[in-house]
């Protein structure tokens, strides 16, 4: 397993913990939180691939972007955490 599949599982993970399904969102630059310092900068690109591949919805805001887990894709995103 690589950094980037650790990371993915992990950003899932959390926000699945928190119950940030479908419009219960949380701000995208509270992501990183919780990681090594030196991991930051990879966990931003990591969420912004999971956006584009369709497993976090994002939600532009006045005050910054907003992210959820796209709650059909619930299965594949269980899947991925479960590995």
């Amino acid at each position: 397993m690589d950094k980037k599949e650790e990371i993915e599982r992990t950003i899932l993970r959390k926000l699945a913990y928190m119950g940030k399904w479908g419009g219960s969102h949380t701000s995208f630059d509270n992501l990183p939180k919780g990681f090594p310092k030196h991991l930051r900068g990879d966990v931003k690109v990591v969420a912004k691939e999971l956006i584009k591949r369709g497993l976090l919805l994002s939600k532009p805001t006045s005050y910054g972007l907003e992210v959820s887990l796209n709650v059909r894709m619930k299965k594949e995103i269980e899947e991925l955490v479960k590995q």
